[in-house]
């Protein structure tokens, strides 16, 4: 009795989409074990495996390029723990940097949700003219690029 899977049977189990098994495998992240006279690919469980690290890396936030590299020292026979620690920190700091960065975004979304007077009318709601300013900065830089 066989292991191998067909492509189907492989997104059901890991829980993706057939096209999302189809796209890694044009990445080059994942390919077929081998094929039936039909053409359907078959995979064996090291392709369920590999599926599964992608998917899991993804959550963490890791781009299918990083992907990539984890999976290259996860088969590399002189690749370290360390060398996929500096990899999760380069991630982390990233990750930290985001954070910070949405966290400056909901103090300024307070601050303007805090000004903004429900009955006023639009004309003269904070939230509107700080997004008019901002836009008309962003427009101002731009110009001034480009000449």
């Amino acid at each position: 009795m066989t292991t191998d899977l067909k492509i189907g049977q492989l997104a059901k189990q890991v829980g993706v989409n057939i096209e999302t098994v189809r796209y890694y495998e044009r990445l080059n992240l994942l390919g077929p074990t081998s094929r039936l006279p039909s053409g359907y690919r078959l995979y064996n469980r090291e392709a369920q495996r590999r599926l599964r690290f992608i998917k899991n890396a993804q959550a963490l936030g890791f781009t299918l390029h990083e992907i990539e590299e984890l999976l290259d020292l996860r088969v590399s026979s002189t690749a370290r723990c360390g060398d996929v620690q500096r990899t999760a920190e380069a991630k982390l700091k990233h990750v930290e940097a985001k954070v910070r960065d949405l966290q400056a975004l909901a103090r300024a979304l307070r601050s303007l949700i805090r000004d903004c007077r429900a009955g006023q009318p639009t004309d003269r709601c904070p939230i509107l003219q700080s997004l008019e300013k901002n836009e008309r900065r962003e427009n101002h830089g731009n110009r001034n690029a480009t000449r």
